[in-house]
C-alpha cells in the first residue's frame, strides 16, 4: 500500500525544535523498515501549527490522497495530523468515505473500523484540549506579568530580554540612539524617514545581531512603529487596557503624545492652522459644501471668506465668495426674527409655569382614576376566580370572562404606563423660551463654538446664494418668526410646551444642544 510521510513542527521559527521533523523523520523511517508491504512515495514536511486551520502542506498531502496517488498517511503522532476540529473531522470523513484506508503511527495503534476510528476522534479531541489549555495559561501567564509591570515576548527595537530575570533591560548600544531619534521627531523639524536616513546612513544603527538573523538595515516602518508604540513612554497595552511598566522609559508621555499630534495619529489629529465656525453647516446653491479659507491684502489685514468648495471639474460652480463679516451679519438678521420682546419673555415663562402645574394636576387625576380601574379589575377576577372554585359557573363561561378581565387589565396597566413615561418638558421649554431671548447677544459676544452651537439650535437646511445666505428656522421657533404678535408669540409658547412634550430623536438632539447652551453661556441662563 502507498503512503505519504507527514512530518510536522508547531512554529515555523528556526530556532526552536530545530530537530524536531528531522527526528520524526528518521524515526518514522527506521520504524517503515520494520513493516511490510509499505512503500512511502513522498515525505510531506511543515513548520506550522496546527492550532487553526490552513496548513497549506497538509491540504496538498489531502487533495493528493482525494486524487487517489497514496492511500494512507504514516506520522509520529495524531496530533500532528490535527490539533483543530476541523483538519480532524476532514481525516475521519476521509476515512469514511474509504479513500483513506489507513493510519500507521509510532506511539498508537490505529484499525480502519468504527472502535478505530471512534479511538481516533477522542485522540484528536484531546489534542485540541491540550492546545485549548495550553493557549489558556498562556495569556494567563501574559497577563500576570503585565499585570507586574513586564511586557511578555520578545522586547522592542532598543532594549533587551534578561533571560535571568525575565524582564526588559536598555539596549546600551541602541537606547541612545532611539533617544536621539526621538528627541529629533519632538523637534518637529525632521520627518520619520529623514531620521532614518540619518540613522541609517549617516549612525550606522543596524539592528541586533542573533544567531542567525539581524545586523541588517531598520526598515522605514519599524521607525513608524517605534514612534506609534507606547512601551517607550513606559506603558504597556496590551488586550485593550494600558498598564504601567517597570522598564525604563526612553520619552515621557507629554513627549510621546506631542509626538503622536506630530505624526497626526487617527485619535490624535493634527491641530488645525485654523478654525472656521460655519464650515459644514452651509451648502451652496450648487449643492456643494461651503468651505472657507483666510486671506491677506496688501495692507496686511487678514479676512475670512466663505465660498463654494468647487469640487466639480465637469461643471464649476460661479458663485462669488463672501466675507465671514458679512455672513455673521445675515445670520444675526435671522437671529433677531427669532428673538422674543424682553416683556415677553417673563409673562412666556409664567405661561409655562401654569401650564405645567395644569398639566401635573390633570396628570395626577388620570393616573389615580387608572389606579382605581386597575384595582377594579383585579378584584373582579379574584371574584371570577372564587365563583369558579365553588362551580358557580362553567369553565367556559370562566375562561370567557377571564379573558376579557385580563385584556381590559392589560389596556390599564399600558395606559398608566404612557403617563409614567410622559417625560419632563417644562425644563427644555424654559430653555427654548430664555435662548429666543438672548441668542442675539450671546452669538455677538460668543466665540466661534457658541456661534456654531447656536445656529444649528435654531436654523437649518443653510444654503448661500449669490452672497445671500437662507436659513429655515427650526421647530420649534417657527411661530416667533418674523412677527410681535401677541397672538402668535402665545402661539409659539403653546408649540414650544408641545414639542418638547413629544419623545422623539429630533426632540432629544434639540434638549441636547440648549443645555449645552446653557452651560456655555452660564451664568446668564442660569439666572432666569
Amino acid at each position: 500500500m502507498n503512503y505519504f510521510l507527514y512530518c510536522r513542527k508547531s512554529t515555523e521559527d528556526e530556532d526552536r525544535q530545530v530537530l524536531s521533523i528531522e527526528s520524526q523523520r528518521t524515526e518514522m523511517k527506521r520504524l517503515v523498515s520494520t513493516w511490510q508491504g509499505v512503500t512511502i512515495l513522498r515525505v510531506y514536511e511543515e513548520a506550522r501549527s496546527a492550532r487553526t486551520p490552513g496548513r497549506p502542506v497538509f491540504a496538498e498531502m489531502l487533495k493528493r490522497i482525494q486524487a487517489g496517488e497514496a492511500e494512507g498517511i504514516i506520522t509520529w503522532h495524531p496530533d500532528r495530523l490535527a490539533r483543530n476540529s476541523v483538519d480532524g473531522g476532514q481525516v475521519i470523513y476521509l476515512l469514511d468515505r474509504k479513500v483513506l484506508k489507513d493510519l500507521r503511527f509510532a506511539t498508537f495503534s490505529f484499525e480502519n473500523n468504527p472502535q478505530g476510528k471512534f479511538m481516533l476522534s477522542i485522540i484528536f479531541g484531546y489534542s485540541k484540549y491540550y492546545v485549548d489549555s495550553l493557549s489558556e495559561n498562556v495569556r494567563r501567564g501574559n497577563r500576570t506579568k503585565v499585570e507586574r509591570g513586564w511586557r511578555p515576548g520578545n522586547a522592542p527595537l532598543g532594549y533587551l530580554n534578561d533571560k535571568e530575570t525575565r524582564t526588559i533591560t536598555p539596549d546600551p548600544e541602541r537606547f541612545p540612539l532611539l533617544r536621539r531619534m526621538w528627541e529629533l521627531m519632538l523637534t518637529g523639524s525632521y520627518s520619520p524617514r529623514r531620521i532614518w536616513e540619518l540613522a541609517t546612513r549617516d549612525w550606522g544603527f543596524r539592528t541586533r545581531k542573533r544567531k542567525r538573523t539581524g545586523g541588517s538595515l531598520v526598515a522605514l516602518c519599524a521607525i513608524y512603529k517605534m514612534f506609534n508604540n507606547p512601551f517607550y513612554a513606559g506603558t504597556i497595552p496590551w488586550e485593550g487596557r494600558i498598564y504601567p511598566g517597570k522598564h525604563p522609559a526612553m520619552v515621557s508621555l507629554d513627549e510621546f503624545e506631542r509626538v503622536q499630534q506630530i505624526l497626526g495619529r487617527p485619535g490624535r489629529p493634527r491641530r488645525k492652522k485654523y478654525d472656521f465656525a460655519f464650515t459644514g453647516l452651509i451648502r451652496c446653491r450648487c449643492g456643494l459644501a461651503v468651505t472657507a479659507e483666510r486671506k491677506r491684502n496688501p495692507y496686511g489685514r487678514r479676512y475670512t471668506y466663505y465660498h463654494c468648495t468647487k469640487r466639480r471639474r465637469n461643471d464649476r460652480c460661479s458663485q462669488p465668495c463672501i466675507q465671514e463679516g458679512a455672513l455673521e451679519k445675515q445670520m444675526i438678521e435671522f437671529l433677531e426674527r427669532l428673538t422674543l420682546p424682553e416683556k415677553f419673555h417673563d409673562w412666556a415663562l409664567a405661561r409655562l409655569e401654569r401650564a405645567r402645574k395644569q398639566k401635573i394636576n390633570f396628570e395626577d387625576t388620570q393616573r389615580f382614576a387608572a389606579e382605581k380601574s386597575i384595582s377594579d379589575v383585579e378584584r373582579q377576577l379574584e371574584n371570577l376566580t372564587k365563583l369558579r372554585v365553588r362551580d358557580m359557573i362553567t369553565d367556559v363561561e370562566y375562561l370567557k370572562e377571564r379573558q376579557e378581565l385580563e385584556l381590559l387589565r392589560a389596556r390599564l396597566l399600558q395606559n398608566r404606563g404612557r403617563l409614567v413615561e410622559n417625560g419632563e418638558w417644562f425644563e427644555p421649554a424654559k430653555l427654548a423660551i430664555s435662548f429666543s431671548s438672548r441668542a442675539v447677544s450671546c452669538f455677538k459676544a460668543g466665540d466661534a463654538q457658541l456661534k456654531r452651537l447656536i445656529l444649528e439650535i435654531a436654523g437649518s437646511n443653510l444654503t448661500l446664494d449669490s452672497k445671500i445666505l437662507r436659513i429655515e428656522a427650526r421647530k420649534p421657533f417657527r411661530w416667533v418668526e418674523g412677527t410681535n404678535k401677541n397672538l402668535t408669540l402665545c402661539g409659539f409658547v403653546e408649540d414650544v410646551r408641545t414639542f418638547f412634550g413629544q419623545n422623539t430623536a429630533e426632540n432629544d438632539k434639540i434638549i441636547a444642544k440648549l443645555q449645552q447652551f446653557a452651560e456655555l453661556t452660564s451664568p446668564q441662563l442660569n439666572t432666569v
